[in-house]
């Protein structure tokens, strides 16, 4: 072969190494993270639901890249983060953090699979036909917390029997706070507790909370669902302990950063099934196949540290029912 031609031939090739590699790299598929929290809060959850792509064959970075976008607790900005991914034309949306980012994400998107993560039934907001057969692009994993507000206060009745006065805390900006209001009240007219609602949805809020069930003389305080609660479960823990006020909450993020006990959805898991659900649908399933799924993993958690120090004896038949005793 002449230099010449040996020359062109290698510098031929390498004009083509470029647009060989941008090839590779376009089809690597891209799954869009929606969230309403702010990265940092939740680095389990999100290392969850990298399990579950990795039970499918995907790890990020590898074969699967994630674009994520975060609210920072600022709903009004869901529908623009959302928007952004459906520009970016990512190959799945996963949604988690309740009923407003996945609505936000159908809203934006009639045909890029969405994946969520809800703590409500979604069918009366026409996200999904039914659980069984949920039609359309939508499809995920139902938590299950408003349904359980009945049996926290069970276990908090168990913990402190001769609790009387109970508050309930809830944000009136979360789409199931009513229907825990109602699941909680009517379970405590049956076992003879008076509950005290209290509002809040941000911070200072939150603050000004506890002195009103100070002055309430609440004997406990039960903490209802919701993202932005979770997000600020080191706030709620510190308030807790400096007003000594036994509260229950209803995920173990809350019992590891000092709350005294949690009992509901092993948040975790559901991340899991996300990820997995999602890398089945990079893997050819279509969201109308794939039912939504009934969380059925539930934790107990009891911080015996926290108990301790509120003076509280744990009964031992409640410690040997606990999934996990923090001590």
């Amino acid at each position: 072969m002449r230099r010449r031609e040996f020359i062109a031939l290698v510098g031929g090739a390498a004009a083509a190494w470029p647009l060989a590699a941008s090839a590779q790299q376009s089809a690597m598929p891209v799954v869009g993270m929606l969230n309403p929290q702010s990265p940092g809060l939740i680095p389990q959850f999100l290392d969850a639901f990298r399990k579950g792509l990795a039970e499918t064959g995907y790890v990020e970075g590898q074969n699967v890249a994630i674009e994520y976008r975060w609210a920072e607790n600022q709903l009004d900005r869901l529908p623009m983060l959302a928007a952004e991914l459906v520009r970016q034309r990512v190959n799945v949306i996963a949604t988690t953090g309740g009923a407003p980012v996945a609505l936000a994400a159908k809203a934006a998107t009639m045909t890029i699979p969405i994946v969520f993560g809800v703590s409500e039934d979604l069918v009366p907001y026409g996200l999904v036909a039914s659980h069984s057969r949920p039609g359309g692009n939508a499809t995920g994993v139902n938590f299950l917390v408003a349904e359980l507000g009945s049996k926290q206060l069970g276990l908090l009745r168990e913990l402190i029997p001769a609790a009387a006065r109970v508050g309930l805390l809830v944000n009136p900006k979360f789409p199931i706070t009513e229907r825990t209001m109602g699941d909680v009240t009517a379970a405590a007219s049956v076992i003879g507790l008076q509950v005290d609602v209290v509002r809040a949805s941000d911070s200072r809020e939150i603050e000004s909370v506890f002195g009103t069930l100070a002055h309430n003389k609440a004997d406990a305080l039960l903490v209802g669902p919701d993202a932005f609660f979770v997000s600020r479960r080191l706030q709620l823990a510190i308030l807790a302990a400096r007003h000594a006020l036994p509260a229950v909450y209803n995920v173990r993020e809350y019992a590891e950063a000092g709350g005294l006990m949690s009992y509901g959805t092993n948040v975790r898991d559901a991340y899991r099934q996300i990820g997995v659900y999602v890398g089945r649908i990079l893997k050819g399933a279509t969201p109308a196949d794939l039912p939504v799924v009934q969380s059925s993993k539930f934790e107990l958690v009891i911080n015996l540290l926290t108990a301790r120090a509120l003076g509280i004896d744990v009964p031992p038949n409640l410690l040997a029912r606990a999934d996990e005793v923090i001590e």
